[in-house]
């Protein structure tokens, strides 16, 4: 009968390609460093393979190709590992214990005030831990197993089933006095020409407003003015200086983006509403899909609860 690797040895291998260091390794897995390293000794032995290049004046572990081809392995072990125990605990108390939740930036400030007190009210028993990125990273996180749930934006790419949610319209921000601001509705064609300022590469937002609106990728940079703003909340302060106009989710606009900034929003016309949709993902054929398909009631409701107070 073929020796298998231990859960435990499995993590440390995965520790260490996620840190890159023994010593963080370690920390993460509660262990000594000599733990882990006599744990990934042992598992090569058992495996009679090497899984790291030894002897090389490199500090950090480097991971030979097999040794990163068992990362990949292991991450998926461990994941279907998890999935065991939350199939058990989904059928004792569901929505209860640990729950991972990535959120995008342009989501959790606005909704997170609203959504995390109807949460604990209607889950007391649930343990929310919660991580903001950008929409890559936490979809490659999720893949990975590092979280059970996203909060995002649609489209996104990724290996996720979807649940969608609501539709968040965006909404043009002009300063006052803008040429543009006498209008009850914008259509997007009069963006042409604009100084249209959104957010710096790698936020979603920032690739609707490109495909919602019909622009050209890569629009709004304003690298030759040395600007690349990474919030809503750093491009409403650029408007109400004058610097250009930009395009805001309602979302943030309910939860109170503009504050008392002299910045004012028109709605833009065009053949279907320019926007997103947000959505809840988890990884295909998770055990703890109905449960997260449960919470959309509670989301859903933290929306719309929001909804026009900004």
């Amino acid at each position: 009968m073929m020796l298998l690797p231990s859960p435990q040895q499995l993590r440390y291998l995965v520790a260490l390609a996620d840190h890159g260091h023994f010593g963080r390794a370690a920390a993460a897995c509660a262990v000594t460093q000599s733990t882990l390293s006599a744990g990934l000794i042992a598992l090569e032995r058992q495996l009679a393979a090497g899984l790291l290049e030894r002897g090389t004046a490199v500090k950090r572990p480097v991971f030979t190709p097999l040794g990163l081809e068992l990362v990949a392995r292991a991450r998926t072990a461990l994941a279907a590992l998890e999935a065991v125990a939350e199939t058990a605990a989904t059928s004792r108390d569901p929505l209860s214990g640990p729950l991972r939740l990535g959120v995008i930036p342009t989501i959790g400030p606005f909704l997170l005030p609203r959504l995390m007190p109807a949460l604990r009210e209607a889950y007391p028993r649930l343990r929310l831990w919660l991580r903001e990125d950008l929409t890559d990273r936490l979809v490659a996180g999720l893949e990975a197993g590092r979280l059970d749930l996203l909060l995002l934006a649609l489209p996104a790419a990724g290996t996720m089933e979807t649940l969608p949610l609501a539709q968040d319209p965006f909404r043009l921000a002009l300063p006052r006095g803008h040429h543009l601001a006498s209008r009850d509705s914008v259509p997007i064609s009069a963006l042409a020409g604009e100084r249209l300022m959104l957010l710096e590469d790698g936020h979603c937002l920032r690739a609707h407003a490109e495909a919602a609106c019909g622009l050209p990728r890569g629009i709004g940079t304003n690298n030759d003015e040395g600007f690349a703003a990474t919030s809503l909340h750093t491009l409403v302060q650029m408007v109400a200086g004058n610097l250009g106009i930009t395009l805001l989710p309602q979302l943030a606009l309910d939860g109170g983006i503009l504050g008392n900034s002299p910045v004012i929003t028109r709605p833009l016309e065009g053949t279907a509403t320019p926007g997103r949709i947000l959505a809840l993902a988890w990884r295909p054929r998770s055990p703890r899909a109905a449960e997260f398909a449960g919470l959309a009631p509670t989301v859903a409701a933290a929306l719309n609860e929001g909804a026009g107070a900004g």
